[in-house]
């Protein structure tokens, strides 16, 4: 899928390219081109598509966004016709055009701004930065070739970890700004139908993109466009230790490998005993279980400061949601499974 970085290691340095002559043959190396100079190219590409284009705003009904009929609209863009004769309104003066700044790992002096189009925000679950996503979407060029897509709601995580491939930070990060389905409808053919997702569209600098990487169709350097459909989320517990991966990011700055409690090398996240004691992270949590019957008009139970909801699951109006607890013994304001004085 293209959507996912690909790990190709000197391919995310550089390209080779081999030079031969009738004296000698050699291979000489190409390094990436300046970063800040490609931005400025590719910001100029984006806001002038953004100028020069309109999306289908007036098929969804923005006085009932969740409407049934809403959750089949897909967006279309197209391009304004010269001298725009139905007074069209661009994508970049639709008032649900956003952007965000946005740095990427690989050189963070560098922000990038990240418009996105919130068609619909969503009603269902925030996404965690770490975490696995259920996505539909079609990546599209500037001159609106199609380079990739799922029709079918698709799975991938949000970030890399280890050796595995995650998604461009531009896309993590557009997603990051919508919510998930409330739940869907079997259509009994093999298809479901979402409802109350967030459908939404991003506009990304190749810089949080594929930046120097060709693949496929999209060439070096190139500004990627996505229309996208977030329909669920799971979260991840990389290390099974009870503690969800996003929480193990304790200084907010998204890279869960700087954390490291104990500094035994080993990042909370992939740490089975984050705090370094003779107890194991899971061991050092209370984990709870809530049933909720909807059909009797019970409401989902309010969430203590230092409970974190993991899982849930619906069957019949009857939810399970499972939760954990980060305890406090001795109320030092340091949870058990980080403080190696708690035995």
């Amino acid at each position: 899928m293209k959507l996912r970085k690909i790990t190709l290691g000197i391919a995310a340095l550089m390209v080779t390219v081999t030079s031969c002559n009738k004296d000698d043959e050699s291979t000489s190396t190409v390094p990436d081109r300046d970063r800040a100079e490609v931005y400025a190219e590719d910001i100029v590409e984006i806001e002038e598509y953004l100028e020069t284009h309109f999306y289908n705003y007036e098929e969804f009904d923005f006085g009932d966004p969740y409407s049934l009929a809403n959750d089949t609209y897909k967006i279309v863009v197209s391009e304004i016709p010269e001298g725009n004769p139905d007074n069209v309104t661009s994508l970049m003066d639709s008032p649900e055009l956003s952007f965000k700044m946005v740095t990427d790992p690989s050189d963070e002096t560098i922000e990038y701004k990240l418009y996105y189009l919130t068609v619909r925000e969503g009603l269902g679950s925030h996404l965690n930065f770490i975490d696995q996503a259920f996505v539909s979407y079609e990546g599209t060029l500037s001159d609106e070739t199609v380079f990739d897509s799922a029709v079918t709601p698709v799975s991938f995580n949000l970030t890399t970890v280890g050796l595995t491939s995650g998604v461009v930070t531009g896309f993590r990060e557009s997603l990051l700004e919508f919510k998930t389905s409330t739940g869907f409808t079997d259509n009994g053919d093999g298809t479901l139908t979402y409802h109350g997702h967030g459908i939404g569209m991003s506009f990304i600098p190749s810089g949080i993109g594929y930046f120097s990487q060709p693949i496929g169709d999209v060439d070096s350097y190139t500004p990627i466009f996505f229309k996208f459909n977030l329909v669920d989320t799971v979260i991840l517990d990389h290390d099974n230790d009870g503690i969800p991966s996003y929480l193990e990011d304790l200084d907010g700055d998204k890279d869960v490998f700087s954390d490291d409690t104990d500094e035994d090398v080993s990042p909370n996240f992939l740490d089975t005993n984050d705090d370094g004691d003779s107890l194991l992270t899971v061991d050092e949590i209370e984990k709870v279980e809530y049933i909720v019957d909807t059909n009797i008009g019970e409401m989902e139970p309010i969430l203590a400061s230092n409970e974190y909801e993991v899982d849930r699951s619906e069957e019949d109006g009857v939810i399970t949601i499972n939760t954990i607890i980060l305890t406090d013994s001795n109320s030092d304001g340091i949870p058990d499974y980080l403080d190696d004085t708690i035995e």
